[in-house]
């Protein structure tokens, strides 16, 4: 599953499990830049400085070049001419392929012309044994936002947003919705079900800055949708709208993901404590529908508390993992201090470059081995435990709790 410098370092059983990827995006199908994948900047770099200069970039110089048929550490410009000679697609074959997917959970949220769609994702990790399943997550914003470039006006705003995502989730696959309120509004939203008035009056305020220069400047829906006239849909920053969302999607059933934490420069961190989320989770609890906490860095300890007094509350690592790069093992020990190991769940939340799905996947093998080892050395469990603690994590919590076929 991973690169040789790195097997050496695994427990044979994580080496050969294969994964449930239960949060990601697909792979551009022609791009060959690279440094700007490996921030969550805009544009790549700070002034005077490289990505590659980083945990991130030394833990892609050490693991990604061999499947290149490079050395570890070669290059730059190296690298750079070998993937341009093999092309995108033989590029992303060799990294998705070397991965050990099962299944891929893709969002389709934000969807640039040039990237691949969930299926044809999955089928660049075709090397699986029995290939790789895949599955999609709707996110709640885009459909609202279709809903509004379709000319709904304020009064029409709530039924037609439900015809639609109860349209969109009967699709084959469908198995999941996400909301993106934390990079909209934050994530300490009111716990009550908003009423129709109140959703009403916001979808007013919020449609009514149709024809305003307010598209989507962030990319965390990004499809760039537009009314009929021409004029761009307006950035969905209203409280009230994003928990009519949410409730939608909790009353048809499926785990709704929410965005924790580290992201894009244009969120405000301090408002993506998923702490903040509390009285939302108590309110939401009796419907019995699974929360699915993203990311969570550097929240990530306190999304493991939410996940033991929750019952309906899971938690991951995501992009965390990649960008920590060596320090992943720390930050995993850190995320399993508390949560239960069945709440817990493996995702890359890898975009774009087929690089981060490969990075994603081997720092959480050496991650998880490192902690299950030390574990194992201190006797602290067997190895029965170890390997059904690996099993949870990889693959048979995500099939339980979006109800994946075995």
């Amino acid at each position: 599953m991973t690169t040789p410098r790195a097997m050496a370092t695994l427990l044979p059983f994580i080496d050969t499990q294969l994964l449930t990827d239960h949060h990601c995006h697909g792979v551009h199908a022609d791009r060959y830049d690279i440094e700007g994948f490996l921030t969550e900047g805009d544009g790549g770099p700070a002034t005077g400085g490289s990505a590659f200069d980083s945990l991130i970039g030394l833990a892609f110089r050490r693991y990604c070049p061999p499947l290149l048929d490079l050395p570890a550490f070669c290059g730059i410009a190296q690298y750079a001419a070998r993937r341009f000679e093999l092309g995108p697609i033989e590029v992303g074959r060799r990294f998705l392929g070397a991965c050990g997917l099962g299944a891929i959970c893709v969002d389709t949220g934000f969807q640039p012309v040039d990237l691949l769609s969930p299926g044809e994702t999955a089928a660049l990790a075709a090397a699986a044994p029995a290939g790789v399943a895949a599955f999609e997550i709707v996110r709640l914003e885009q459909v609202a936002e279709h809903v509004a470039a379709a000319g709904a006006g304020p009064g029409e705003f709530a039924d037609e947003f439900r015809a639609l995502l109860a349209a969109r989730v009967t699709r084959p696959g469908v198995v999941g919705l996400k909301s993106v309120a934390a990079y909209r509004v934050g994530l300490d939203l009111a716990p009550e079900r908003p009423s129709e008035a109140e959703v009403t009056a916001a979808a007013g305020r919020w449609l009514g800055a149709r024809g305003a220069d307010e598209g989507q400047p962030d990319g965390s829906t990004g499809d760039g949708a537009g009314d009929p006239a021409g004029r761009r849909v307006p950035r969905l920053a209203q409280e009230v709208l994003h928990r009519f969302l949410i409730w939608t999607g909790a009353d048809l059933g499926l785990p709704v993901q929410f965005h924790v934490g580290y992201g894009d420069r244009d969120i405000d961190l301090h408002r993506c404590n998923p702490l903040l989320l509390t009285p939302l989770l108590r309110a939401l609890e009796p419907t019995g529908v699974p929360v699915m906490l993203l990311h969570n860095y550097p929240y990530h300890r306190e999304a493991g508390y939410l996940a033991q007094v929750f019952p309906n509350v899971y938690a991951d690592l995501g992009l965390t993992t990649h960008n920590v790069g060596s320090r992943a093992p720390a930050v995993l020990a850190e995320a399993l201090e508390m949560v239960p190991f069945g709440k817990f769940l493996y995702s890359s939340d890898a975009f774009g470059l087929p690089e981060l799905y490969f990075l994603g996947s081997t720092l959480f093998r050496v991650a998880l081995s490192e902690f299950l080892s030390a574990r194992l050395e201190s006797g602290d469990m067997t190895l029965a435990n170890a390997e059904h603690v690996t099993r949870l994590i990889a693959q048979e919590n995500a099939a339980r709790v979006y109800g994946l076929p075995a």
